[in-house]
């Protein structure tokens, strides 16, 4: 589309009563990010309360209208996706702006490949528009969907604001109240948290009660003296909202009389024998903890489509399919308003692989029934442009089906998300979501998710060893693909444990498809040996290095830090051994110099004499880079002496003693050097 332009979407697709909305961005550093914000507008333009803004602390609408589906990475950037149910949109909202800001001032020009585009709740592309214009701007809406009759057209914008957050919101009815010194520094985060308060207030309010429109933020000032002239300031909204309930971390004292007792569990576990009891087990189980948990089950079916609505799961259901009848291992129906959507749920576990003609069973079963998608679940991770099973669609009929796929890990990894840090509506949702946690992590249970490198691992690993493995092999392909799988888990399982967004960094060239970008990386480990990969998690002072050399059997784990503007060299060196007293004494620290590299010795050596990290030449100090090794498991699977156990062992240990003690050296770099600070997180 034309910056400008607009489109009827019903004339695109007849699946457009829901949609996705998809924001994508790259940077060439791989370190570019931005949060996207949805406003509802009414004939007016404006906002009807602060509770018609979402973003990333107030990220659905209680109706189902509108769902922030979070960040999934792309080749060297990310892609924020947005779920919007148009039937549920409320109909005195005429418009529904889709727009993103970024923080710290770093405005979108530093950003690439600007796009937007919509697709239909089967997942099918039906438009696309790329903003090539952009310079200052720190906010921009990027398109809206708006009503024409009983129709919802689609406009390309491309507007954008160099006042940030603050402007876009105040220009649709939003107060904010930015009195404060300390608000103004903080600008994005101030005018969240202002605006989620407000928000969660809104929707617990009485209808009789006029919400306030002065927003708090941080460091504002008190209620005032009422006065004649002007009117009396209006009062500020109370928060009402009701907290959500996570559970702790630590567990519980326990009454047993000895170690050997085992806790009774709602789903047990030691009985099952075979692959076929662990499907039908974990399917079971899966679907009726979505049935009951309404977040839950929401957070895995919204990004295929389904709207927030009364949820049903069922088992092992009979459909004729010929002269054999199929059972698909489960089917999930929503019902809203009226609306049925209705998913085919094929389980495997214990590594089992997908089979191709069942999932295109099931496939040509939902298109006749009018099934909206069949969903895959297995321990396999979906890479970027790869499917896991390739099916044939009948062109010639109307209705359209959506192949999905989830990994257990994925599973896993949203379920604790919501008991540890995001929280859910009773205590009750909690323990279920617990004992299912405990439940997919047990170790017969079969739903582990990757586990296995795949049988090329072995033959690529000798090849190296004995030199002959050539640029091409489609085994070293396949253990490049197998590394990316482990890699997206060890974000997911991380990003659960810390309740921090943990995202691979793709440093590829601008528009490098994905298989281009996996056969560099396999020539690359024909010729050097080595897997390497990078994860960027939030609230950390750098991008965390994951080197795995199959020639040395070493892993190495490593973060680079800057060092801050205007310290002297001697203090910061002192500074950084100070919070890493609790470092493991094998750390290598690194002095990062201007045109190349400093001083470098264990922290053991580096302890007592703090300046051996200073260069002798009185070079500019850049940073410092700290690495862990650690030994690489020989076997393809997880097993303690298997590759995939070796690098969560390593990423776990280099994280917990080395990275989780950086903070107060960041926020000394965020103090001195206020645009390269990281992107702060505000929990509501």
């Amino acid at each position: 589309m034309a910056k400008g332009s607009n489109v009827g979407l019903a004339s695109l697709s007849d699946a457009a009563d829901s949609v996705i909305v998809s924001l994508c961005w790259s940077s060439a550093a791989g370190d570019g990010d931005a949060d996207v914000s949805v406003l509802l507008l009414d004939g007016n333009g404006k906002v009807r309360s602060d509770a018609d803004f979402f973003f990333y602390n107030h990220p659905a609408a209680a109706d189902g209208s509108v769902q922030l589906l979070g960040k999934n990475p792309t080749g060297s950037g990310s892609e924020d996706r947005i779920s919007l149910d148009l039937t549920a949109v409320p109909q005195d909202v005429e418009r529904v702006v889709v727009a993103a800001s970024r923080d710290s001032g770093s405005p979108f020009g530093e950003l690439d490949d600007l796009l937007v585009t919509v697709s239909d709740r089967v997942g099918e592309t039906l438009l696309g528009f790329s903003i090539a214009d952009a310079s200052v701007e720190t906010a921009f809406i990027f398109g809206e969907l708006y009503r024409r009759g009983e129709e919802w057209k689609f406009r390309a914008i491309g507007q954008g604001y160099d006042s940030g957050l603050a402007g876009l919101a105040t220009d649709f009815g939003i107060d904010v109240d930015d009195e404060s010194d300390d608000a103004a520094a903080t600008e994005p985060v101030a005018v969240a948290v202002a605006v989620a308060q407000s928000a969660l207030a809104a929707e617990v309010a009485p209808p009789s009660v006029e919400p306030a429109v002065a927003l708090p933020t941080q460091g504002a000032r008190g209620p005032q003296p009422v006065e004649a002239e002007p009117p009396p300031a209006r009062a500020r909204r109370p928060r009402t909202a009701k907290k959500k309930v996570t559970l702790a971390a630590v567990a519980k004292k326990s009454l047993a009389e000895n170690d050997g007792w085992k806790p009774a569990r709602l789903f047990p576990v030691p009985s099952l024998k075979s692959d076929k009891e662990r499907e039908v087990r974990a399917t079971s189980v899966l679907l009726s903890v979505m049935a009951e948990v309404p977040e839950f089950g929401r957070r895995l079916t919204a990004p295929f489509g389904a709207p927030a609505g009364r949820m049903q799961t069922f088992t092992e259901v009979p459909l004729p399919h010929g002269e054999n009848p199929k059972r698909p291992d489960g089917v999930i129906r929503v019902e809203r308003a009226g609306k049925l959507w209705t998913a085919l749920v094929e389980t495997k576990t214990n590594g089992n692989p997908l089979k191709p003609d069942q999932v295109q069973s099931y496939m040509d079963i939902a298109a006749r029934r009018g099934y909206e998608t069949v969903i895959t679940l297995s321990n396999d991770v979906a890479l970027e442009g790869s499917p896991l099973v390739a099916v044939k669609t009948d062109g010639r009929r109307k209705h359209k089906v959506a192949l999905w796929h989830l990994s257990w890990a994925e599973v896993a990894h949203q379920a604790q998300m919501l008991i540890r840090h995001e929280g859910v509506g009773n205590t009750a949702h909690a323990w279920l979501l617990q004992e299912l946690l405990h439940y997919l992590q047990h170790e017969n249970s079969g739903c582990h998710g990757f586990q296995n490198m795949g049988p090329a691992w072995v033959p690529v690993r000798n090849g190296i060893d004995t030199e002959t493995l050539c640029k091409g092999d489609q085994r070293a392909t396949e253990v490049v693909e197998s590394w990316e799988r482990l890699i997206r888990q060890v974000c997911l399982r991380l990003g659960g444990e810390l309740g921090q967004k943990v995202l691979p960094v793709q440093r590829a060239r601008r528009g490098t498809d994905p298989h281009s970008r996996r056969a560099l990386l396999t020539d690359r480990l024909c010729e050097e040996g080595r897997l390497s990969a990078e994860l960027r998690i939030d609230g950390t002072p750098g991008v965390l290095a994951i080197v795995a050399d199959l020639r040395t059997s070493r892993i190495r784990v490593s973060i680079e830090i800057p060092a801050p503007e205007g310290s002297y060299p001697l203090t910061s060196a002192k500074r950084l051994a100070r919070l890493l007293a609790q470092a493991p004494a094998d750390l290598h620290v690194e002095t990062l110099v201007e045109g190349g590299n400093g001083p470098r010795g264990t922290l053991e050596k580096l302890r007592p004499e703090p300046a051996d990290m200073l260069p002798k030449d009185g070079a500019h100090i850049t940073g410092f880079r700290m690495s862990l090794f650690k030994g690489m498991g020989s076997t393809r699977g997880s097993a303690e002496s298997g590759f995939i156990r070796s690098i969560d062992d390593a990423v776990d240990r280099f994280h917990g003693n080395v990275v989780a003690h950086l903070s107060p050296f960041e926020r000394l770099t965020a103090r001195r050097t206020p645009s390269s600070a990281p992107s702060p997180q505000v929990k509501v």
